[in-house]
């Protein structure tokens, strides 16, 4: 992953920013973290897929979330609505997940909004929307590739423990769980649709892991 490195750089600045309370570290690295997995995937793939769309979308999610106030949350949650429906077009394309993995998710979306449905308020109803995208991305996930669907299940957590926090119910170590889970969401989702793509594309399996034979370092 030779070519990751600046997102590497980016990541470990924002985490430190978080760890420290920094707001200027935070404001310089987290609108670079999408960006720059943007380009990377651009430089590989040389074409604008659904998943390339979803990271231009979690740009506009992450610095409304840099902000504060309801209405700086709604708009992120809104451009993270774009990222999350750019995702599952782009994984449903590729193949449909597991019945079972959809059935799980569902089950638990089910029951994670009927126990904090009372504590969050005016915040209810699009967090029940947006949690319902997030939800069958992940599902969708799992239909691609274990690397992506590990992905998608880590988006899922860190959007989780956001949705605890506006509930009243703050984790130890909230900040840094929420974006540790995310950048590493952020990063399976598109080395691994990366390699899925390419994997279709040459006519080989779907999941790199199922390939003899070393990867090649442009498809990492």
């Amino acid at each position: 992953m030779r070519r990751l490195w600046p997102f590497g750089v980016v990541a470990a600045v924002e985490l430190v920013g978080v760890a420290a309370d920094s707001t200027l570290l935070q404001w310089l690295a987290k609108p670079l973290l999408a960006p720059v997995l943007l380009v990377y995937l651009l430089r590989v793939r040389r074409r604008v897929d659904p998943v390339a769309v979803g990271l231009v979308f979690a740009t506009g999610g992450d610095i409304a979330l840099l902000l504060s106030g309801d209405t700086a949350f709604l708009v992120g949650m809104g451009c993270f609505l774009g990222t999350q429906v750019a995702f599952i077009t782009a994984f449903l394309r590729h193949r449909r997940p597991p019945v079972v993995a959809v059935a799980t998710y569902l089950a638990c979306w089910v029951v994670v909004n009927l126990l904090l449905w009372s504590a969050l308020g005016p915040l209810r109803l699009p967090i029940l929307g947006y949690s319902l995208a997030l939800t069958l991305m992940a599902a969708a996930a799992a239909g691609v590739s274990r690397r992506v669907a590990l992905g998608g299940g880590l988006f899922l957590i860190s959007d989780l423990l956001i949705g605890l926090d506006a509930a009243g119910t703050r984790v130890p170590g909230h900040g840094l769980a929420v974006m540790t889970t995310y950048i590493a969401a952020l990063l399976l989702i598109t080395t691994g649709w990366l390699a899925a793509s390419r994997a279709r594309d040459a006519g080989g399996a779907a999941d790199p892991a199922h390939t003899p034979g070393p990867v090649p370092d442009n498809a990492r």
